[in-house]
C-alpha cells in the first residue's frame, strides 16, 4: 500500500491516525471529510502538502466516494457521527453517515477491489455491570443502546455482509474510548480540561460511577495500522489498553493534574440510557498481530493531553461556547 484514503481524517481519531501514518510510514494520504462541527482543517495543520491532501465532501456522495476509492490502495473508514447526546436529540445524521455513508464506501470498494478497514466502537456491545469481571471480546453479542451505537453496529454488519457476500477484502476494529490531542471540546475529557482552564468547575453525570476503558489516540492509530498491514480478511480485532477508569476517577485526576482540589466539580443530571461499563479484551490483537500499547500510564497520557490543550487554545476556543450552550440547553 502506498496511498490511503482516510475518511473522517479531519476529526479527532482520524486526524491522529493521519499524523501517525505520516510520522511512521511512507504512505500518502487523501482525507475525505465533510468538515462538520467535529471536523476541522486545523487538525491537519503542519502535515506535508505533498503527502496529505484534504477533499471536502460527504462519504454518502457516491460520485465523490467512487472517484477517491478508485485512486486508493486502501480505505480506512473513520468517518462517523459519534456523540451519544447528539444521537438522542437528532438520530437522522447518524443514520445518514454511519449507515448510508458506510454502504456507499463499501460499494465503491467492491467495484474497485480496494482493501477496506472499518473503524467501530466498543459501544456496539452494549454495557457491562460495574462489578462484572468480564470484558468485551470479538465474540460478544451486539447489544447497542443508543442511535449512535445502533447505527455503528449496523455499519459493522454491513462490512461483514460485504465480506461474505461479495468477497470484499475488509477488516473491522472496535476500540474503547480514546483521549489525546485534537478532540472536540464536547467530549468528556477535553470538556473537563477546558472548563478548568476557563475557571469553570467540571460537571459530572450522576455519581460518576460509569466506567470507560481509555486508550491514547496514538495507540489506537498504531493498532489500526498493524491491522491494515497484517489483519486477516473478515476478522474483527478489539483495540484496548487496559485503561478502565470510572468518570469520577478521571475528573479527579484532571483536577489533581491541573492543581485543583479533587472535589472541585459539580454533579449534573445523568444522561438517558447511560451505559454502565465498557471493557476491552485485546488478546486477539496482541497475540495474532503482535501489537502492544505504548501509553500504559493513563495519568501520564492525561498530563500530556492537558499540556496540549493549554498550548493550543486557539484550536479549541472557537468550539467552546457553542458546545457549552448545547449542554446548558440539555440541563447538563
Amino acid at each position: 500500500m502506498s496511498k490511503l484514503l482516510v475518511t473522517g481524517g479531519a476529526g479527532f481519531i482520524g486526524s491522529n491516525f493521519v499524523h501517525y501514518v505520516v510520522a511512521n510510514t511512507d504512505h500518502d494520504v487523501v482525507v475525505l471529510d465533510a468538515l462538520t462541527y467535529a471536523g476541522d482543517r486545523a487538525t491537519l495543520a503542519g502535515l506535508p502538502e505533498d503527502r496529505v491532501r484534504l477533499v471536502v465532501g460527504d462519504i454518502a456522495d457516491a460520485e465523490v466516494a467512487d472517484g477517491l476509492v478508485a485512486e486508493a490502495d486502501a480505505v480506512v473508514h473513520y468517518a462517523a457521527e459519534s456523540h451519544n447526546d447528539n444521537s438522542l436529540s437528532d438520530p437522522g445524521p447518524f443514520v445518514h453517515t454511519n449507515l448510508v455513508g458506510t454502504f456507499t464506501l463499501l460499494e465503491a470498494a467492491r467495484r474497485h477491489g480496494t482493501r477496506f478497514h472499518h473503524i467501530s466502537t466498543d459501544e456496539v456491545y452494549g454495557d457491562l455491570e460495574l462489578d462484572d469481571p468480564a470484558k468485551f471480546t470479538p465474540e460478544t453479542p451486539y447489544n447497542p443502546s443508543s442511535p449512535y451505537s445502533s447505527t455503528k453496529a449496523g455499519s459493522d454488519l454491513l462490512v461483514r455482509a460485504w465480506v461474505r457476500s461479495f468477497g470484499l477484502e475488509a477488516t473491522i476494529s472496535n476500540c474503547s474510548n480514546n483521549y489525546g490531542p485534537r478532540q472536540h471540546v464536547e467530549k468528556f475529557i477535553p470538556r473537563q480540561i477546558t472548563n478548568v482552564i476557563d475557571g469553570v468547575r467540571p460537571r459530572l453525570y450522576g455519581a460518576g460511577e460509569n466506567v470507560r476503558d481509555w486508550i491514547h489516540a496514538d495507540d489506537h492509530s498504531s493498532a489500526v495500522l498493524r491491522i491494515l498491514e497484517a489483519g486477516r480478511t473478515g476478522e474483527t480485532y478489539l483495540i484496548g489498553a487496559d485503561g478502565e477508569r470510572n468518570n469520577l476517577e478521571v475528573v479527579q485526576a484532571i483536577l489533581r493534574l491541573m492543581g485543583q482540589e479533587p472535589d472541585a466539580f459539580d454533579h449534573v443530571k445523568d444522561r438517558a440510557g447511560h451505559d454502565l461499563r465498557y471493557a476491552i479484551d485485546a488478546t486477539k490483537l496482541q497475540q495474532e498481530l503482535g501489537w502492544e500499547a505504548s501509553f500504559t500510564d493513563f495519568e501520564a497520557g492525561l498530563a500530556d493531553t492537558i499540556d496540549w490543550y493549554r498550548a493550543n487554545e486557539d484550536w479549541w476556543r472557537p468550539q467552546k461556547a457553542a458546545a457549552e450552550a448545547k449542554y446548558a440547553q440539555a440541563g447538563h
